[in-house]
Order: C-alpha cells, then sequence, then structure tokens
C-alpha cells in the first residue's frame, strides 16, 4: 500500500519535522500515529507522540507556546494526547497539563445559547472545527475526572450547531455562525457563513464518532445524539461525493464551479468518520467500511504522487477561515475557498491520512 509507505517514511522523519509551536495539525498527526500503536502494539508509532508532548509539556504542566490570552480552541485539541499519555504512564506533569489546558476551557467566552467562541478574535463566533477541537476532549476529561458532571453541556452544543448551522435543504453544515450578525461574512438575518467548504465538515464528523466512542454505553440518549447526527450528515455528504473517484470538492455542492477539485483532507476525514462509524456500529458496518476504505484507496490512486523514491500527499487545502474583520479576504464564498493555496504534504493533509489509516487498522483487528 503506497499510504502505509507514506505514513512509514513520515514516522522515520517526525523528528525533524519543524513544529513551530503547540498545535493542532501536528498533534491530530500524533494522535494517528497513536491509532496505529493500539492496533498494531509496535511501539515505534508513539514516537510521534512522545517527541510532540517533550518538546512542550514542561514538569509543572505548563505547555510552551500556548498563549492563553488567545483564548483559542485549536490549542486545545491536543490535550487529548496528553490525557493518552498520562493514561499510558501515570506520569503527573501530563495530568498537570490536562488541567493546564481544561483550565483555560473553562475560561473560554461563550455565545449566548452556550456555544465556546472558536477564537478571542473571532468574537461570537462558532466554527465547526471547533467542536472538534474541543468536545471530544471535553468529554473525555468528563468520562475520566469529573463523572459526567458537563455532559449536558457538551451536548447542548452540538444540538445548537445542528439547529443553527444545518442547511434542511443542502443537507449540509455551513462553516461558521456569528451569534452577533455583525462580522462581514455573516448573513444579517441567520449569522451563517456562505458557503460548505469540505474541511469543517470533516473536522464535524471526527467529532461525532470521537465523542461516542467516549460517552459510556449506559448513556444512550446523549450516544443516540451523535449516531443521529452522523447518519444525518454522512447522507447529505453522500449526495455530493464524486462518483467516479469516491472523493469530495473543496467546495462540496459546487462541483462545476472552475477551480474546484478534489480535496485530500476532508475526503480523508470523512473516511475516518465513516470506518470508525461502522466499527462502532453507529452506521451500517459492512455499507459504510466499504464506503470508507473506497476513500482512502481513492486518496492512494487519485492524490498521491511520486517524486524522486518519495511519496507526497497532494490537492490539499493548505488553510482557510472566516476573517476576522480585519482581513477582508477570508469572506466565505465559493471564490475564497479556491482561491486559498493548495500545498503537498501540507499537516492537514498528513494528519487525515494518517488518522483514517489508523481506524483502517483498528477496523481490520477488529
Amino acid at each position: 500500500m503506497v499510504l502505509e509507505q507514506y505514513i512509514e517514511d513520515y514516522l522515520d522523519n517526525f523528528e525533524n519535522v519543524e513544529i513551530a509551536r503547540w498545535n493542532y495539525p501536528y498533534g491530530c498527526i500524533a494522535l494517528g500515529y497513536k491509532m496505529i500503536y493500539e492496533a498494531t502494539k509496535d511501539e515505534r508509532y508513539l514516537k510521534p507522540v512522545k517527541i510532540f508532548a517533550e518538546r512542550y509539556v514542561g514538569e509543572d504542566g505548563k505547555i510552551k507556546g500556548y498563549d492563553a490570552g488567545e483564548q483559542n480552541v485549536d490549542l486545545m485539541s491536543s490535550g487529548k494526547l496528553l490525557i493518552f499519555l498520562y493514561k499510558l504512564t501515570g506520569e503527573k506533569r501530563f495530568l498537570n497539563g490536562i488541567e493546564y489546558v481544561m483550565e483555560n476551557l473553562r475560561k473560554q467566552p461563550r455565545t449566548k445559547e452556550g456555544n465556546f467562541w472558536h477564537k478571542n478574535i473571532y468574537p461570537n463566533q462558532v466554527w465547526l472545527d471547533g467542536l472538534y477541537m474541543v468536545q471530544p476532549l471535553y468529554l473525555e476529561y468528563e468520562v475520566l475526572f469529573n463523572n459526567g458532571k458537563n455532559f449536558d453541556d457538551i451536548i447542548s452544543q452540538f444540538k445548537n450547531v445542528r439547529k443553527l448551522m444545518f442547511d434542511e435543504n443542502k443537507q449540509l453544515y455551513y462553516h461558521g455562525y456569528d451569534e452577533s450578525r455583525e462580522v462581514y461574512w455573516a448573513d444579517k438575518k441567520t449569522g451563517l457563513s456562505k458557503s460548505f467548504w469540505l474541511r469543517s465538515i470533516g473536522w464535524y464528523v471526527m467529532a461525532l464518532v470521537d465523542c461516542y466512542e467516549t460517552m459510556p454505553a449506559d448513556n444512550e440518549e446523549n450516544r443516540k445524539l451523535f449516531k443521529n447526527q452522523l447518519i444525518e450528515i454522512i447522507e447529505g455528504l453522500l449526495l455530493y461525493q464524486d462518483k467516479k473517484t469516491k472523493l469530495f470538492y473543496q467546495v462540496i455542492d459546487k462541483a462545476d464551479t472552475a477551480g474546484n477539485y478534489l480535496e485530500t483532507s476532508g475526503s480523508g476525514m470523512i473516511a475516518y468518520a465513516m470506518m470508525k462509524g461502522s466499527r462502532l456500529l453507529m452506521i451500517d458496518k459492512e455499507k459504510y467500511f466499504d464506503m470508507g476504505q473506497r476513500i482512502l484507496m481513492a486518496i492512494e490512486s487519485e492524490n498521491m504522487e511520486a517524486d524522486n523514491g518519495r511519496f507526497h500527499v497532494v490537492n490539499v487545502c493548505g488553510s482557510a477561515g472566516l476573517g476576522p474583520f480585519d482581513d477582508l479576504r477570508r469572506d466565505g464564498t465559493v471564490e475564497y475557498y479556491l482561491s486559498e493555496p493548495i500545498k503537498p504534504d501540507n499537516y492537514h493533509g498528513v494528519a487525515a491520512c494518517v488518522l483514517a489509516y489508523g481506524e483502517w487498522l483498528k477496523n481490520k483487528k477488529n
């Protein structure tokens, strides 16, 4: 498998990968290798997890490069690595790191509906990305350390996103919502952004399956919410899946728009959610595992290239967002999402591929 070789090569070179600071993209890559470790029990795959944590987590649990003043949910996502490492090693510094992240989460501003702001520079805004960045961590913390006292808060935030950001006609979620309706990209009536960006929905479907896995099995009502939302959005996404390649477009519902392309990271995230959802029996196992596997195979055949004996993941959106107020370029239009640079081996694409491959291995193991 070409993808397997790519993942092995990336693992061998991980200690040389430049990581500017504690962040979510490389945290997601490390989480993918953690999944491969869980499937294989091969300790080589723990290297990225340990490198990432040891570079940034001090003995007192303080995290280098974590600027609490940003009030940035993206910085919280990699806290899941600290929970894994604490369970694996029992080291106090990882527990301290978990508490450091959670202390910041408790101070995170919220919308009036109760959802966490995405960042301080995005006031009153909820982005789909943020559900993945915060909720699986928040839920696992509640299960392990707080007896589930805040389950209702977590569930409420998913319910709000479904109520406010889901388009019944398109059967897709908008990328962002501004409660104040003040930012330039937001619709003055609905507060919604203008388009359906693939990777944002990819983050959301991964949040649904990760939270379902962590929610205690006897909490049937809350697990049912994650299951129903996953079924609904997967059915919506399949309306726009490219029939030939099985991949999905950068702007999901605009396949015929000039410049649109079959994007790797969001497609990989959907593959991950399908395969994990089938393993957890959220969705039909045979049908959706096969669909997810086909997407993963399509990434390998359509969106990987060789150069001088090394493989590369291509057709990855480098980055995209909404605003802030002083960045009028990031306006959430179709044209905007198609203007963002496409970057081979961009960490979002690497992360999606490693996560999806890790989930594929877990399914095969079971």
